[in-house]
């Protein structure tokens, strides 16, 4: 059976373009040509993967990638951004609303290829490998790849495929620098490029579910010009430190909205 992909897209030329050269790869492609129907469809099909380009008429892509991320049905389908608009402050944007990754257009097709082979890959296979020797538990925190979730100081957190792959990445380097390069390669599985705001924004995300102050982080470090270090507690530092994040933990669900 082929992969569906949902091709959100207003442009018609850029429209037939790319669901022509990704069906020619191999895929079943659906298409709209404005928001509400490309809701719609992707509710009616659940695809493989959706491309989304932001500037879309009715409802603006980074408010449909929204929609898309808060329903359940939606949630964990892989989001590829397509969009002409290639500021840090716009990729941001594009991140925080819930994509997987982000293409500024003009792209080359082939490289589209590439990042949706990736995307796809990542979405289908286990999140950590079967290797003996694979770390999924040091200290405070161990995950639990069926449920995409890390156990944080006792207490469930929650994660998206991306952090947990991210968060695993680290994890199998715990105390060491991790460079960007890899951790794109590992955990988006293409070759890097000279943007590493994917990572900033995610890590940022990870920063937020994890750590007691994300403006001053004690457990996911940044080792400037190098890259990112997991640094978790041992011994009497693990005792001092889980009362610090139960406490921020009680803090935050008492500005919470819903509490």
């Amino acid at each position: 059976m082929k992969p569906c992909i949902l091709l959100i897209e207003d442009d018609s030329d850029m429209l037939d373009l790319v669901a022509g050269h990704l069906e020619h790869s191999g895929f079943e492609v659906q298409r709209a040509a404005e928001g509400i129907k490309g809701q719609a469809l992707a509710m009616q099909y659940v695809p493989d993967l959706i491309l989304l380009d932001l500037m879309l008429p009715n409802v603006d892509g980074l408010t449909l990638c929204q929609r898309l991320r808060r329903d359940e049905r939606t949630a964990q389908i892989p989001i590829l951004m397509l969009t002409a608009l290639g500021g840090i402050k716009d990729k941001v944007s594009g991140f925080n609303s819930g994509a997987d990754d982000y293409l500024t257009k003009p792209f080359d097709l082939e490289e589209l290829l590439i990042r949706v082979k990736a995307l796809l890959r990542r979405s289908v296979r286990t999140p950590v490998s079967s290797q003996l020797n694979e770390i999924l538990n040091y200290g405070c925190l161990t995950l639990v790849p069926e449920r995409f979730e890390a156990i944080w100081f006792e207490e469930p957190v929650r994660l998206t495929h991306l952090e947990f792959e991210l968060l695993h990445c680290l994890l199998q380097r715990h105390g060491q620098t991790v460079a960007p390069s890899l951790i794109l390669k590992e955990v988006w599985g293409y070759e890097p490029d000279d943007d590493i705001e994917t990572i900033r924004v995610h890590i940022r995300h990870l920063r937020t579910k994890l750590e007691p102050d994300p403006r001053k982080p004690r457990f996911i470090k940044t080792v400037y010009g190098a890259g990112y270090c997991l640094e978790l507690p041992t011994g009497p530092q693990l005792e001092t430190l889980t009362d610090v994040v139960h406490q921020a933990r009680e803090t935050r669900k008492l500005f919470s909205p819903t509490a």
